[in-house]
């Protein structure tokens, strides 16, 4: 394990997190609001643990990551950014225990979205910004931003890309690393500036929008309203807000080539046509479950139910209604649309669609062999023969991820918490939804949930967020034996 390339790139990240820090310094320093102090000292702390980590740990000679050292870092990274980006929570005040700070900041860059904050709306206006912030930088990830501008890491960037976002490494959209690192972020700054535009004017104000961009393209659902997006009571922000929660939701590489002129790519993606069809058919059952027994008009049920539908599924967690006293059936769908997650490339967590829809294939190939034993087949998925080593590697995750739902399950109810809400929490965290149901449903939030509780959920947060094999990896011991 090579010690020194860990902490040299975890004091690189922390060099970026410092400048992404500057911003919401800027909004304060507008407003003038008594959160430009902490906000400075925070920037000022991250930037100084940053170099002193770069500058002690470079060589002059360059070192490439190893296949290990990369696994480390990435989840390492994730922990240290969590780390410091909590300090902007205490030192203004925002929270005073270290527990619930490193909570709302991991929440924030994995794009969770379960907050433990009582009172958004009287949080100083920079506070607010960073916790955006952490959730747009969190959704296309941090590392990756680090590859699009730091081509000195070589092979070793491949290595780390493909700890991050190994979905996308396996079709590479242009020949260098470096340079597809450079395309999805401008995909998703353009995104989130359109995003952020037509917020502004459907009626919300310019920070507003901006927040409410940052966490709508990182499929993380941070609002600056206690009521999230309901408490702005508008129609059109809610469209404009379901539209974008669902482009978050597809894997951007479909987008390069669809900006390429390529648009034949989009349809002919098989996970493409999934995604589409069970956004659809959901919304449909659940606007029909809703009407009439929660809402007497067809068109707002269809609204609320589309808004709900794609929040969930894409993993955002916004909100513009209390599911919780929607029909049974609603409620268990809406549970069940928090593993499908986004598609598989994209910024949205849970097990991802294309898991879903091949582990649908497997079965149906299953069945299929017991009433044809002699019959060779196979699954396919857009006209290519997938590999039994891909499937093995799928029912593994889900396996993986369903088994830490379950323990993280016991753990959380063994803190005192009820069935509902511990099983719902955690499933919430490990999809990195953030509403759940029970006495953290979207009208609550996590403020409740003892100490012990938060920190598995924590962990339940990391582990989603980086697909499982990642983090539990570092738990093998033969990962640590050379």
């Amino acid at each position: 394990m090579n010690i020194r390339v860990i902490l040299n790139f975890n004091g690189i990240v922390l060099l970026f997190l410092s400048c992404f820090m500057i911003a919401p310094v800027i909004v304060s320093y507008f407003n003038n609001t008594k959160d430009l102090i902490p906000l400075v000292q925070s920037c000022a702390i991250t930037f100084g643990a940053g170099i002193s980590l770069f500058l002690f740990t470079r060589r002059n000679k360059k070192e490439d990551i190893r296949h290990r050292d990369a696994f480390l870092i990435v989840t390492l990274t994730w922990l240290v950014m969590s780390l410091f980006g909590a300090l902007p929570f205490l030192f203004s005040g925002t929270f005073h225990s270290f527990t619930n700070a490193y909570f709302e900041s991991m929440s924030g860059f994995t794009t969770t979205g379960a907050s433990v904050l009582k009172d958004i709306e009287k949080v100083l206006p920079g506070i607010l910004f960073w916790r955006s912030m952490t959730q747009w930088i969190g959704g296309m990830g941090i590392i990756v931003f680090a590859l699009a501008i730091l081509p000195f890491l070589g092979t070793g960037g491949m290595q780390l890309f493909k700890a991050e976002v190994p979905e996308i490494s396996i079709d590479k959209l242009r020949p260098r690393i470096i340079d597809t690192a450079k395309a999805l972020w401008i995909i998703y700054l353009s995104l989130t500036a359109t995003n952020a535009a037509l917020l502004y004017l459907a009626g919300m104000n310019v920070c507003d929008a901006l927040c409410h961009a940052f966490t709508t393209m990182a499929t993380g659902g941070f609002s600056t309203k206690n009521a999230s997006i309901g408490a702005y009571q508008s129609p059109s922000i809610e469209y404009i807000t379901s539209a974008f929660m669902l482009l978050a939701g597809i894997n951007y590489s479909l987008y390069f080539y669809f900006f390429k002129g390529q648009c034949s790519k989009l349809w002919n993606n098989g996970e493409f046509r999934f995604y589409a069809a069970v956004t659809f058919i959901a919304t449909a059952v659940v606007t029909f479950t809703i009407w009439r027994s929660s809402y007497d008009s067809i068109i707002d049920s269809f609204r609320l139910a589309l808004f709900q539908v794609i929040s969930i599924m894409t993993t955002t967690g916004y909100a513009t209604a209390d599911y919780e006293i929607w029909a049974p059936v609603a409620q268990v769908l809406l549970i069940i649309l928090m593993f499908f997650g986004g598609m598989i490339g994209s910024t949205g967590g849970g097990i991802k669609q294309v898991r879903i829809l091949l582990m649908i294939k497997q079965g149906y190939r299953e069945m299929y062999q017991l009433i044809h034993p002699r019959a060779i087949t196979t699954v396919k998925l857009d006209n290519k023969f997938l590999d039994k080593e891909i499937l093995g590697s799928i029912w593994g995750m889900v396996f993986l991820f369903l088994g830490v739902c379950a323990v993280a399950t016991i753990g959380v109810a063994a803190t005192g918490m009820d069935i509902v809400t511990a099983t719902t929490t955690v499933i919430s965290a490990m999809c990195n939804v953030g509403p759940a149901l029970g006495s953290a449903g979207p009208a609550e939030n996590y403020a409740h949930i003892p100490d012990a509780g938060k920190w598995i959920l924590v962990f339940c947060m990391l582990t989603g967020r980086l697909e499982v094999y990642t983090v539990l990896i570092l738990f093998v011991p033969h990962f640590w034996k050379k």
